[in-house]
């Protein structure tokens, strides 16, 4: 089952590099919710609780509720800028979303059956080349993660991308471009 994951933001009219900064001293972070035939806005949420729910690999994945003085609004997470040196978060980006919108998303692998691999039990080694990857789907079918199940790979085999076994309507970007 999906999680649904909410939170609430502060709609801001003041910008700059200065304002961001009394944001931050304030223990909020900057935003921005762009797209879906919008304009954008600047918002502003609790770095705390921004901070808990990044803790979810989920939420980088998901389509997220963001309730904005009141009024929600489904998104993505686009982007996410960190200190260089300090555990915050300086920046992020959401982008609206409607449920058949086609949208261009990473997405975590996980890999099933590591343990009982024949090629491991034989003193391989397995190694992942990837931790994620860029798919296309309808926002509403947006997966939390793709499982790979590596339960039957003997010594020296291999597991390229077009072999990941994908839910319908999803496609990976990579070799969606390929075939263009």
């Amino acid at each position: 089952m999906k999680e649904t994951f909410r939170f609430s933001a502060i709609a801001r009219n003041d910008a700059g590099k200065g304002a961001s900064r009394r944001l931050r001293k304030e223990g909020k972070v900057p935003g921005i919710i762009y797209g879906g035939g919008k304009d954008p806005e600047m918002v502003s949420t609790n770095h705390n609780k921004l901070i808990q729910h990044l803790e979810q690999e989920a939420f980088y994945s998901h389509v997220l509720e963001v309730m904005v003085d009141g009024k929600g609004q489904s998104v993505v997470l686009k982007d996410l800028q960190r200190h260089p040196s300090k555990p915050f978060i300086t920046h992020f980006d959401l982008l609206r979303v409607a449920a058949t919108d086609r949208i261009k998303m990473q997405v975590p692998l996980h890999f099933l059956g590591e343990e009982t691999a024949p090629g491991v039990k034989e003193g391989g080694v397995l190694s992942h080349h990837e931790s994620d990857i860029e798919i296309i789907c309808q926002a509403q079918d947006l997966p939390e993660y793709i499982d790979i199940d590596v339960s039957a790979m003997e010594m020296g085999d291999m597991i390229n991308l077009s072999d990941i076994k994908l839910p319908e309507g999803i496609e990976i970007v990579i070799l969606a471009n390929e075939d263009a």
